[in-house]
């Protein structure tokens, strides 16, 4: 059948979304699918470099549309990049053919109205795979008022794709909840966690050694903070425990990735004087696990208000490489209860947000009792959240919409 996906973000992008979604559409190519992407032409954290705009990759067909470049320092910046990409995916669909399927992700958050809108006009079954939920997300961040007319809008124009789905895929059952909620068929929706990059994370014991290296962070217990820094995952606490132990050279706090909020923990330092911070950007997928493994404790953030708004697929590489982790967050959430279903297989500590003592403790403990790493720890525990074990599920889920 013929599939076209809508998302910001794609091969060779690094952003998890993107990961994924080349995961989910080489699969759908390899069982005999017709698989085209509409996407942006802009790297989704460097919106100067641009990929091509038409490509085959591996069988799937890449259309790489126009957006502007501003960037993320102002909310009108990202605006307009959002609404650019919107109105070039708008005039690139009208020249598509009709397509079986048509599948929309969550960035930008209007996209999935296109999808629907699209899939409606073509009389195509339509899919809504949420990475995140808005406006639902932008009012918790104080970015949208509830009742302002903006947040009805997109309320809107969220409950339109809601409703036109054949189906909806959410990542746990908090967001599954949040859906309930709005009114939706329960029987529309699959719960269907983010996998791990099997293929490229793993424990990687010389690649951890050429990082820790490369960085000048032998000797130190690295705490590591990976990938997207946004207002959804605040970082005040480890920031706040990272001040404090500035005068411990043993501990290192590493930031890898990108967002709206990584300048601010670069400044954070800047402004502080903390020569116990690194930042770096985001890691070539071909390096990923020597990077992930050079941390000794990983952190995991999820703000108060966001439980089933987004999702910290972070987790999932986490546990494939058998790290510690540390757990900043609300005490009910996706990641406290896989904390709870581990169950000793790693260290994993937990703190509510503004516990900086409590923070300090955990990493202080964790660095006197720290545990020869050798990627065994938790290993099978994390094999229920494989690409292996979830991606065929998507899948079949996918097919069974055009199939019924």
């Amino acid at each position: 059948m013929r599939i076209t996906v809508l998302n910001q973000t794609f091969y060779p992008d690094v952003v998890s979304s993107g990961q994924h979604l080349a995961d989910l559409a080489l699969q759908l190519t390899e069982r005999g699918h017709e698989v085209t992407v509409v996407t942006s032409r802009r790297a989704y954290d460097d919106p100067s470099k641009e990929f091509a705009k038409h490509e085959i990759w591996r069988d799937v067909r890449i259309i790489r549309v126009f957006a502007t470049g501003f960037g993320k320092r102002a909310k009108w910046r990202r605006a307009c990049d959002f609404a650019t990409f919107l109105l070039s995916c708008c005039w690139r669909l009208l020249w598509l053919p009709r397509q079986d399927l048509v599948i929309a992700m969550t960035s930008p958050p209007l996209v999935s109205f296109i999808g629907a809108w699209f899939a409606r006009l073509r009389g195509s079954q339509f899919c809504y795979w949420i990475m995140d939920l808005n406006p639902d997300e932008a009012v918790a961040a104080g970015w949208l008022a509830a009742n302002s007319l903006p947040a009805r809008l997109l309320e809107g124009c969220s409950r339109f794709s809601l409703r036109n789905a054949s189906k909806i895929v959410v990542l746990d059952h908090f967001m599954q909840k949040r859906i309930l909620e709005k009114d939706i068929e329960p029987k529309k929706i699959s719960v269907i966690p983010p996998w791990s990059h099997d293929a490229d994370v793993r424990f990687d014991a010389q690649g951890r050694n050429r990082f820790r290296e490369c960085h000048h962070l032998n000797g130190k217990f690295v705490v590591m903070y990976s990938g997207n820094h946004s207002p959804c995952h605040p970082l005040d606490t480890i920031l706040g425990a990272a001040q404090k132990l500035t005068e411990n050279k043993e501990v290192a706090f590493l930031f890898v990735g990108g967002g709206s909020q990584f300048a601010k923990v670069k400044q954070f330092a800047v402004d502080h004087s903390l020569s116990n911070i690194l930042c770096l950007p985001y890691q070539p997928l071909a390096e990923l696990a020597g990077a992930l493994s050079a941390a000794d404790l990983h952190l995991v953030v999820m703000g108060n208000p966001f439980v089933g708004l987004v999702h910290p697929c972070k987790i999932y590489n986490i546990l494939r490489i058998g790290s510690p982790l540390l757990y900043i967050g609300p005490q009910l959430s996706h990641i406290s209860e896989i904390i709870q279903q581990i169950d000793g297989r790693l260290p994993c500590v937990s703190a509510e947000h503004g516990q900086v003592e409590q923070v300090i403790e955990h990493i202080l403990k964790l660095k006197r009792s720290m545990i020869q790493r050798n990627g065994e720890h938790g290993a099978s525990f994390a094999d229920q959240f494989s690409k292996s074990a979830l991606l065929p599920q998507l899948v079949s889920s996918l097919e069974s919409v055009v199939q019924a």
